[in-house]
Order: structure tokens, then sequence, then C-alpha cells
């Protein structure tokens, strides 16, 4: 059957110990045997500002995973795709290029809340495997019962990328939600901070 490889699709801006945490549950305790993070390059519609450019994004991921952890790493397919990048081109491009692996989508219950709004979503809801973990604000036993999803009882992580970098910008500590590694990187690289 090949390998199972779960996409945790993101920003990853920055990458943060929730993050980790859920790609860890996922290669622990769920069917994947392993996990990619498969970090979306600058989304037009959203503000470039506060994104930190793509490959430090990317740099700050391989930071991130520990050195003897084989079965998770970093994805960077949608770099080189034109942009927007959508989830079901991405799925499909990694088939064609790893046709032996089975992939597995891996979504925030607050991303499957808006799945209509996807490209092609009827397809990703009919031929791919998605595996949902909870977040804040979103009633995934509701959304489970509308889409043919598999509910993965992930820890719930209390805080955001977003919070991460509002913290940077006021100089406040962020050292117990990012790794050490990813820390010392963004301080070396002067990102998030105010201008």
């Amino acid at each position: 059957l090949g390998m199972r490889t779960g996409l945790f699709f993101g920003s990853f801006n920055p990458i943060h110990n929730g993050h980790l945490a859920i790609a860890n549950y996922f290669v622990d305790f769920t069917e994947v045997n392993e996990l990619w993070f498969v970090v979306s390059p600058q989304n037009p519609l959203k503000d470039k500002e506060i994104l930190a450019p793509d490959f430090h994004r990317l740099e700050m991921v391989k930071k991130a995973i520990s050195i003897d952890e084989h079965r998770i790493s970093v994805c960077d397919i949608e770099m080189s795709m034109p942009i927007p990048s959508y989830t079901i081109d991405t799925l499909k491009a990694l088939e064609k290029k790893y046709p032996e692996r089975s992939f597995y989508l891996i979504l925030g219950s607050d991303s499957l809340e808006t799945i209509t709004k996807w490209k092609d979503y009827q397809e990703l809801l009919n031929n791919y495997k998605i595996l949902v973990y909870p977040r804040e604000g979103s009633n995934i036993d509701e959304l489970a019962k509308r889409y043919p999803v598999k509910v993965i009882k992930a820890p719930l992580f209390e805080y955001s990328s977003t919070l991460i970098r509002e913290k940077m910008s006021k100089g406040e500590d962020v050292s117990k939600m990012i790794p050490h590694s990813v820390l010392k990187y963004i301080l070396k690289n002067g990102l998030y901070r105010t201008k």
C-alpha cells in the first residue's frame, strides 16, 4: 500500500509548537506514516506586509523539524506552481510526481468551514481522504456530519501565528510558543519586527 502521506498545508508564518504538536500527533496516532508541511506561497488575496518571504517560511519549517524525525518533512511544491495555488492542483501535481504514495489532506476544522469556497471542492471531498483536527471556535462534530471526513481528536492549541507575530512586534517573549531554532532564525533575519 505504499506510503500514506499526510499533507499539512499552511503559511507557517511562523511555524509554532502547535503545528508541530499536531504533526507529531498525526504520525503517532493516525493512519498516516509520514507528514509533509506544505508551505503555501504568498496568497494574492492576503496582505503581503504580514507574510514573511516564502524562502524564510520554508527555512523556518526546516529548522523546526528535529534532525532525528524522519517521518516529518517540508514540501515546497507550491512554490513552483502558478499563484494562487489551489489545493486540488497541488494534490494532482503530487500524485503525478509520487504515484506510489497515497495522500491525505490534513485540515483544521476552521478551514473545513470554508471548503465550499475552494476550487473543485466537491472533487476534493469525493476523491481524497480528509483528516480534520479541531480548532477553537468551530464545531467539528457538526462539520463531520456534513462532509465525508474523518475527525482526529488532535490536541487543541491555544495560540496562532498571528498572535506570535503580534507579540514579537511588541518585543514580548514567545520562546514557549515556537522552537528555539525558529526563534533564533527570526531574530537573526529581523522578521516580524515593527517598522
